[in-house]
């Protein structure tokens, strides 16, 4: 239960950052174009690489983990979490499920995303 409560109040925390993050890139940029989801995927995976090493390194807990790599980076962006299961597969060998799974991932989230648009709009 107590770990639980730890990706809960790490995952709270890590989307509240990527909402301030979201307002500021419009803010900054404008909506004509997602930068800011593109700029909160690329730094939560730099940040999940970083502090995965960084954790290896130091042997960090299990608890630290689920905190700030599960709840707030996961949080902050599951495109992190995507990014380390691609990187866990690869350095393993398995270059040819880690490609697969990448474009599953990708490709079948956004299918999904249409077929959900789809049946909602199909509803009466």
């Amino acid at each position: 239960m107590f770990n639980l409560l730890l990706v809960v109040i790490g995952g709270g925390i890590g989307a509240g950052i990527r909402h301030l993050a979201s307002m500021a890139a419009l803010c900054l940029v404008g909506p004509n174009y997602p930068w800011g989801t593109m700029a909160i995927n690329l730094v939560g995976s730099f940040a999940m690489g970083l502090f995965i090493a960084i954790l290896a390194r130091r042997g960090g807990s299990t608890e630290v983990r689920l905190l700030v790599a599960t709840g707030i980076l996961g949080g902050f962006t599951t495109f992190s979490a995507f990014s380390l299961d691609f990187a866990t597969l690869w350095e393993r060998g398995a270059t040819l499920p880690a490609f697969g799974y990448a474009l599953a991932s990708v490709i079948g989230a956004i299918i999904a995303l249409f077929l959900g648009l789809w049946l909602a709009r199909s509803l009466p």
